[in-house]
């Protein structure tokens, strides 16, 4: 009853996910996003009169808003914990690391509005986030925590080659902020880049030490592709994060609807 009490208080569910639709951004290195309607009202009637629609998706696990699952990285050969890839694979999908283990997450939330602490809009194209720019936010994280990484990205989502980088690179975490966030005990990561981590000009995706570092090394998972700017105009720093991966048995990353409830 507490519960449904708080919901009758007025809770308010900020959503975090950005929409998927053809022609969105999506990082080269995976599938993009097709919607087609597979059948039209019309198409097939019924005798009352009744008619149906339906569509159909295509789309890589990580595409959209989504969450990495511990199987997306491996160094040398092997994945969090020192799991083999072999072993760990079965039947072309990961029996161990999948992202169907990953359980829904309801833990406190923490958004770090970088742009904010330095008294602007959205970060340079190449900037990358240190430990100063999380500690001056004035948030310290906790254990257990999922930490939201603002930069403003978010922005530049209906012009795809800007939110990509092009040769400019995109913000992010460096791998001394990853390291310093891992070592807090947070339950995962997110932020509203392409690969949450700092790209520089010209790098590319060649190397990605968050990456590795954070699933590899310390078995956090990553949420890519947020949708941040709506909780940044509120004013919102901490909150009850709500969120679960698609329940995709075996993948290595599937979206995610995560929300932000905050007193309304």
């Amino acid at each position: 009853m507490k519960l449904l009490d708080l919901l009758d208080d007025g809770i308010e569910a900020i959503d975090l996910a950005q929409p998927l639709e053809t022609g969105m951004p999506v990082s080269p290195t995976h599938p993009g996003f097709q919607f087609a309607l597979r059948q039209r009202h019309g198409d097939v009637e019924r005798p009352d009169g009744m008619t149906g629609s339906h569509e159909m998706l295509v789309l890589g696990g990580h595409v959209g808003t989504h969450m990495d699952a511990l199987c997306h990285v491996a160094v040398d050969g092997r994945l969090h914990g020192g799991v083999a890839v072999a072993d760990a694979l079965d039947d072309g999908r990961y029996r161990s690391h999948g992202i169907d283990q990953v359980p829904p997450l309801v833990r406190r939330g923490v958004l770090v509005d970088v742009p904010a602490v330095r008294g602007l809009d959205r970060l340079p194209p190449g900037e990358p986030v240190s430990v100063e720019d999380l500690r001056a936010a004035g948030v310290v994280p906790k254990r257990g925590d999922v930490v939201l990484v603002r930069t403003g990205w978010a922005q530049l989502w209906d012009d795809p080659p800007a939110y990509l980088g092009d040769e400019r690179g995109v913000p992010g975490l460096d791998a001394g902020a990853a390291a310093w966030l891992a070592d807090q005990g947070v339950a995962a990561v997110g932020a509203d880049t392409i690969a949450l981590e700092h790209i520089p000009p010209g790098g590319g995706l060649a190397r990605l030490p968050v990456h590795r570092l954070l699933l590899a090394e310390h078995g956090i998972n990553l949420i890519e592709v947020m949708a941040l700017e709506a909780i940044a105009a509120r004013g919102v720093r901490e909150f009850l994060f709500v969120g679960a991966p698609l329940n995709v048995r075996g993948a290595t990353g599937a979206p995610i609807r995560p929300l932000a409830l905050v007193g309304s």
